[in-house]
């Protein structure tokens, strides 16, 4: 009989061998997909979150905008690199579709404000969530742990007496749970509220010698009081509300100090695409996250898969040498596969970008090739896939093209809602052609029978 490992090896030389020779079906990105409304029923005289809007339903005019369609058509022929890693990603996706899993697939996104913004991920999550199942909104930071934070899929708000632990210029002692920002308060009837649509929620939280205590009150209702006291670990209240969109508060209760990390808020079966971008964030600010603590939330979101979309704010820094980027980059890897082991790991290379140089104006900057190379060789040699997102929209110089398609900001580092919204289209169309052909050679190695179970041959 072929073994578990066999099979796995076999499905990695399919999948290799058709990235390597075979060419994507040719398809052009679509500006017109809607995602459809969730069918879950909400609670009364309350609406739910607007969903990410959808891509603009027509093309922009002018020649700036053809050229962007151009770009992305050509990205079309260039496969992700090194998508043989995603495989278990892949084998969870197709388990999750026969119901041989959980009922949940997780994805966790690290990155910097290009992440943070959540038009990019917004997006992703409704493509991925239409298409698989609508899992909820997973983690999300507390409160507001900087002014400009938003989810596009709920409502997140705070009274203005938290400290927000762990942003960038903010290191402290590294305990900040599963995306490096924490909110910390020692006054009393300080609230964080979350407005969100959910069939299970849970509170996490830092227990500590001395801890505070919380109310908790859901649609204005008191349910319980946490006590954060105890033995310095992680924490958590796990509540399980009636469906429907609901708007939930904390409420500090003493002067003792209370640090909160997140809520998680989950519904029926399907995916939870999950924002964790810092803005003005590098990679290596992971490396000021308490470790143990970090990974003792990784492993309770049991993630299949791990994004890491760095390297703008390093192309700005002349300390990183690509040697010395690439080192660290790898050993970010590996800290996330200690954490996850079970997870593929993606990582996502940072886009093309412009520098304003005195009277010369505007120049494509070149120090984003180092970091573009570092992040492909050390996601290559760990064994992740790698997403060249410069490469993607065009190659070196492409931004001056996608300002004057109004898809990209007039600061030539950050892209428009509608920008972000394409190149959400463009990962998601990436991965699922990977993920046709990882159907395609799993049936041919594995076989099929008629009710849609794999048995293996002997």
């Amino acid at each position: 009989m072929t073994s578990r490992r066999c099979l796995l090896a076999l499905l990695l030389a399919g999948l290799l061998l058709t990235s390597a020779f075979g060419k994507p079906k040719k398809r052009t990105v679509s500006r017109s997909r809607t995602v459809p409304k969730s069918s879950t029923k909400t609670a009364k005289k309350k609406t739910a979150p607007s969903p990410p809007p959808s891509p603009p339903s027509t093309t922009f005019e002018g020649q700036t905008a053809s050229r962007v369609d151009e770009f992305l058509e050509v990205a079309r022929q260039t496969p992700m690199e090194n998508v043989a890693a995603l495989v278990p990603f892949f084998e969870q996706l197709y388990r999750f579709q026969g119901e041989q899993n959980k009922d949940h697939i997780r994805i966790l996104h690290y990155g910097d404000s290009h992440t943070a913004a959540d038009e990019w991920t917004g997006f992703l999550r409704a493509l991925f969530q239409n298409r698989f199942g609508d899992g909820g909104s997973g983690y999300t930071h507390p409160g507001r742990p900087w002014n400009s934070f938003r989810r596009l899929d709920l409502r997140s708000g705070g009274s203005n007496g938290w400290y927000s632990d762990g942003l960038v210029g903010r290191a402290g002692d590294g305990m900040y749970g599963l995306g490096g920002v924490s909110l910390t308060t020692a006054r009393p009837r300080e609230s964080v509220s979350l407005e969100v649509t959910c069939e299970t929620l849970e509170v996490l939280y830092l227990r500590q010698p001395g801890g505070g205590a919380l109310n908790f009150f859901d649609n204005g209702q008191l349910i319980d009081r946490i006590s954060t006291d105890g033995e310095l670990a992680p924490g958590a209240y796990r509540y399980q509300p009636s469906a429907g969109l609901h708007r939930f508060e904390l409420e500090t209760l003493d002067s003792a100090p209370v640090r909160l990390f997140g809520w998680v808020a989950e519904q029926g079966r399907g995916v939870t695409y999950e924002t964790l971008g810092i803005n003005g964030a590098q990679a290596s600010i992971v490396f000021n996250w308490q470790e143990a603590m970090q990974a003792t939330h990784v492993a309770h979101r049991s993630p299949a898969l791990i994004v890491l979309a760095y390297g703008t704010n390093e192309a700005g820094n002349r300390d990183w040498s690509k040697e010395r980027y690439r080192e660290m980059f790898a050993s970010l890897i590996h800290r996330f596969r200690r954490m996850a082991p079970a997870a593929s790991i993606l990582v996502v290379g940072p886009p093309d970008r412009y520098v304003r140089k005195g009277r010369a104006g505007w120049q494509v900057y070149d120090s984003v090739d180092r970091i573009v190379e570092a992040q492909r060789e050390a996601a290559l040699g760990t064994g992740c896939a790698f997403w060249d997102m410069r490469a993607k929209m065009g190659g070196k110089g492409s931004m001056r093209t996608w300002v004057s398609a109004g898809l990209a900001q007039r600061d030539y580092v950050h892209f428009t809602a509608s920008g972000y919204r394409l190149l959400g289209g463009a990962v998601f169309q990436d991965l699922m052609d990977h993920f046709q052909t990882f159907l395609k050679v799993r049936r041919q190695v594995i076989g099929q029978n008629r009710d849609g179970q794999t048995s293996e041959n002997p």
